[in-house]
């Protein structure tokens, strides 16, 4: 009998858990079986291995609670950071941008501020926020550090807000105290904390030692090996799994320094007007700074995913995944429908064999903005 997407999604969360605590394994989704095309839980694993190389603990059982299962190589995903032309009089999106001591990424799409009516530029946390290593009110430069931009010749924004980024093993941040008051000066107070992270049950304190690891310095480390897994069970969580923080979104905003030089239209597709939440074998689109424009079908949805930020990792959920159509530098590219110009998502990280990108929806509802 045929099973409904709620009752895979269900079957996920009742094993995700156990199941990304296999070695090899760096994300749980629902999708269509290959070979059967009917809905199944899916172990993304970074590497494909034949049987005889795994041991029986780590064998993906064919079925979960009555769910059909799936395993799908998406290889080494990792947060896109990377290297394009400089964009004068008038900067659409889809083109290079990033803080002044990043490489490069995307510039997504100017949002309006639901509280003030502001414009503000939509990327990525490790576009805009250097992986939450800046301050607000840093530079930000179009085009990015990477494809030559220069601080402070380049300089069309400053960071704005974003959301903190939490990573696997950072310890609990203490309960925060009365907000201290920035005090008079030219430039916005500390960081305000995300303006929707209802789903998230503690927040974390980011410790970044790698400091002078930015910008094209940075390094990916390999995915390390998990201990060994515990048997399939609903209702047993290690406690590594419940000490997981994990994230909604990797996403920022930047204010420009002259709204005027930005336009409303993304190159190679023009103006976004409205949202879509993705739906399997949807064709989206995007433009981005490496790649451009391409075109791609959202293959998972709902997917858990572990992503590599230089030597850390943070753990995603809630995410959509489709097909190879980014590459290091794309981040921050907002995903598009295929057929509307209606945005469905922004892109964040993927390999040489997935893209993954979050629901617009819920971007735009933690950052408080709307298209």
């Amino acid at each position: 009998m045929a099973i409904s997407q709620q009752e895979a999604i269900q079957a996920q969360a009742a094993f995700e858990n156990t199941l990304l605590e296999r070695p090899n394994v760096v994300g749980v989704a629902v999708g269509r079986k290959n070979l059967t095309g009917d809905l199944s839980v899916v172990t993304l694993v970074q590497q494909k291995l034949p049987l005889a190389a795994l041991s029986a603990a780590d064998v993906i059982p064919k079925q979960i609670d009555g769910v059909q299962t799936d395993v799908i190589e998406v290889g080494y995903l990792r947060a896109y950071e990377s290297p394009r032309d400089r964009f004068r009089p008038i900067i659409p999106g889809g083109v290079s941008i990033g803080h002044y001591k990043i490489t490069a990424g995307t510039l997504g799409v100017l949002v309006t501020d639901i509280a003030t009516g502001a414009k503000l530029i939509l990327s990525n946390n490790h576009v805009l926020a250097n992986s939450n290593d800046a301050q607000i009110g840093d530079p930000i430069l179009q085009p990015g550090p990477t494809d030559g931009g220069l601080n402070p010749n380049d300089i069309v924004a400053r960071l704005e807000r974003f959301v903190r980024l939490r990573y696997i093993g950072d310890p609990p941040e203490p309960t925060p105290g009365p907000t201290p008051d920035p005090g008079p000066g030219p430039g916005p107070g500390p960081n305000p904390p995300p303006a929707s992270c209802d789903v998230v049950t503690s927040v974390v304190q980011v410790v970044n030692a790698l400091a002078a690891l930015v910008g094209s310095q940075q390094r990916v480390a390999p995915v390390p090996v998990a201990p060994p897994p515990a048997p399939l069970s609903s209702s047993a969580t290690s406690p590594a799994a419940q000490a997981t923080d994990s994230n909604e979104v990797d996403a920022a905003l930047a204010r420009p320094v002259d709204p005027t030089f930005f336009s409303d239209d993304i190159r190679g597709i023009g103006r976004v007007q409205g949202t879509k939440p993705a739906t399997l074998g949807m064709r989206v689109r995007k433009s981005g700074r490496t790649t451009g424009y391409t075109e791609g079908t959202v293959n998972l949805l709902n997917a858990t995913v572990t992503v590599a930020y230089g030597s850390k990792q943070a753990r995603f959920t809630g995410q959509v995944i489709t097909g190879p159509i980014s590459q290091g530098g794309d981040s921050g590219s907002l995903i598009v429908d295929g057929v509307e110009n209606k945005a469905v998502g922004l892109l964040f990280a993927g390999s040489n064999l997935s893209t993954i990108f979050t629901p617009i929806d819920v971007v735009l509802n933690a950052l408080q903005v709307r298209l």
